[in-house]
């Protein structure tokens, strides 16, 4: 299978905006050497916002560079905005879905003309020549005059113009916190180009996939506004607001309107958010990080207590992150209070303010750490929203237990619950379901964040703790700005372990079998186990015998071909096939317990001890 090529990571971490728009890249360790390839993007917008009409008009000039093997006839831009209008799928699917969003419900369906998002394409054009273009719901379909051959790069040029629509979900304006402008997926972007073809679903309130590459941004807005978002900001004499030398002399331009100039370099996406009443302030961290946080200065005191709380927990975060993942590779950070509950973006997120202090620092933790696997990772989240959403909650659940020193022994204890519900009430659907197409919203939710964090965290039963936190690492280093496939995962664990994965990889993503193990019988020093669910796994047991003392086993899966590090005795493997495994213990057994560290998501746990 083709993969998709990298951007030379360790050059971007010296912070080089230099362009990397065609690199073979191959794998310095272990690794089979591999060809990979993935388009590029560079953006240069300009917007002018009317704050009070919330509408803006924009110019785009993107440089598309194609380093497919194929030549292009077509491309495709997303306009999320035009999901904010009756009768379009969001408000259908929202409309219909057994458990709507309370966040959407109808709200989309009775909004009114001057209440609806919309992206208007005026007009654009291949290389100075006009191209036809066809706009279909959130979708501009472009015939090429010209094919893009494979290496070529063509610049875009498009006018513009849009409409905000009111706060539903995610992007919007006047939000339930008053927040004026959240400013997500509100330009047209360009769609994914890669191995597996274009990707352009309907904006459905779900994931999303970019292009990497740079974008020069220039927002012309009412002079009162504070901006913040994604980049660095160019002209901070200009704009001031915290963002100014305070060495130097301001030069606030004359007229209504400030101007604000915004880069970033190898981002695959630009967020930004706006407030007149918003208070910004600027954590510089020991690792060169300046953390912004950008929250209403109308907010009740307890709230604005919890923010200055907030900022010294998410340097700690950084830390944590960079630590057990990789080095955060920027040299910013924003969290802004704005959107409709957390939402990650490129070098920034949007959270609501008005939560108490564990709400707050939670929902930080949640969304900074999708800075590792929705941004700088960036696995197709529509095609595998649990590589984001599950792994995010996996590391921000152990950042969370270490910074608060919470002690909890499993952090992960509510996701094994919450998939153990949803199985017992029948509603479970595959992990290798698209994010959109999930029955109901709970299915989505519970196979995304509980099931894709139990991946890793079971995986910890199966490899080993020691083997999946360098397994995290190595995947990061090795897929870092490559949009990973669920094999990679599989294959950089296998790499630290040794242990083979296929089976696991398939069993919990592409199937709703599920884990039940049981002890048959146990008759003196004989103990008997069966697996009565359909996957398979590797066995802990915990045997006491009669004189109270202890020992533990644990039996591999053949399968795996080894096992894993552990003080327990290793004894024979157990073939899949069979439904049932004998072993003989030391001595006359008292009682036999299956999985005493709770990792193991067996869905009947009354049958894993038996005591005589």
């Amino acid at each position: 299978m083709r993969k998709i090529l990298s951007i030379v990571f360790a050059s971007f971490l010296l912070f080089s905006c230099s362009e990397t728009k065609n690199v073979t890249n191959l794998q310095k360790d272990d690794t089979v050497a591999s060809t990979y390839w993935q388009q590029h993007v560079d953006y240069t917008m300009d917007i002018d916002m009317n704050v009070n009409k919330y509408q803006y008009k924009g110019t785009q000039k993107l440089v598309y560079t194609n380093n497919s093997p194929d030549d292009l006839d077509r491309v495709f831009y997303h306009l999320y905005f035009n999901a904010f209008q009756p009768g379009s799928q969001m408000d259908v699917r929202s409309l219909n879905i057994k458990d709507p969003d309370r966040r959407v419900g109808d709200r989309i369906s009775k909004l009114q003309p001057n209440e609806i998002g919309y992206i208007k394409v005026n007009s654009l054009k291949q290389n100075g020549a006009a191209v036809s273009f066809e706009t279909v719901g959130t979708i501009l379909e472009v015939q090429l005059n010209t094919p893009i051959k494979s290496g070529e790069s063509v610049t875009f040029e498009m006018l513009f113009d849009a409409q905000v629509p009111v706060q539903i979900r995610r992007s919007g304006r006047n939000s339930k916190e008053d927040v004026a402008l959240s400013m997500a997926q509100w330009y047209p972007k360009m769609a994914e180009y890669d191995f597996q073809g274009w990707h352009t679903p309907p904006y459905l309130a779900r994931e999303f996939h970019g292009v990497w590459g740079d974008f020069d941004v220039t927002i012309h807005i009412d002079k009162n506004y504070v901006v913040g978002g994604t980049g660095y900001v160019q002209n901070p004499q200009e704009v001031g607001h915290g963002y100014e030398d305070a060495t130097k002399p301001l030069n606030l331009p004359k007229g209504d309107k400030l101007t604000w100039h915004f880069k970033a370099p190898n981002v695959h996406d630009f967020m930004w958010a706006a407030d007149p009443e918003y208070i910004h302030d600027i954590l510089k961290t020991e690792s060169g990080v300046d953390l912004h946080f950008y929250y209403k200065k109308t907010l009740a005191a307890k709230y604005l207590e919890n923010w200055k709380k907030l900022q010294p927990k998410t340097a700690e975060l950084i830390a944590y992150y960079s630590a057990n993942v990789g080095q955060y590779p920027y040299k910013q950070y924003s969290v802004i209070q704005g959107g409709d509950g957390g939402m990650e973006y490129a070098m920034s997120t949007l959270v609501t303010g008005q939560r108490s202090f564990g709400s707050l620092f939670g929902v930080t933790a949640h969304e900074m750490a999708h800075t590792w696997f929705q941004f700088l990772l960036a696995s197709n989240e529509s095609l595998h929203p649990w590589m984001d959403e599950g792994f995010t909650s996996y590391i921000s659940n152990k950042a969370e237990n270490e910074i608060l020193e919470s002690g909890k022994e499993n952090p992960h204890a509510g996701s094994y619950r919450g998939y153990k519900n949803i199985v017992e009430r029948g509603y479970e659907e595959s992990l290798s379901t698209h994010a959109d197409r999930y029955n109901t919203n709970w299915a989505y939710g519970t196979a995304s964040y509980s099931k894709g964090n139990i991946f890793l965290s079971q995986l910890e039963y199966v490899i080993g703790p020691e083997n999946v936190a360098k397994g995290l690492k190595k995947y990061f280093t090795d897929f870092s700005f490559k949009h990973p496939t669920p094999n990679d995962i599989k294959r950089s664990m296998e790499k630290v372990s040794g242990i083979h994965l296929d089976w696991y990889l398939n069993e919990w993503t592409q199937t709703t079998h599920t884990i039940d193990y049981g002890i048959k019988s146990v008759e003196g020093n004989s103990v008997t186990l069966e697996r009565i669910g359909q996957m398979p796994m590797p066995i802990d047991v915990e045997v006491v015998y009669q004189d109270d003392t202890k020992e533990s086993f644990n039996i591999p899966l053949r399968m795996m071909r080894g096992s894993k590090p552990t003080t327990a005795n290793v004894i024979e493997d157990w073939p899949w096939a069979h439904p049932t495994y004998t072993f003989k213990a030391t001595k006359e057994v008292k009682s036999v317990t299956i999985d005493k560290s709770g990792l193991m998501a067996d869905i009947n746990l009354e049958n894993n001890t038996v005591t005589k």
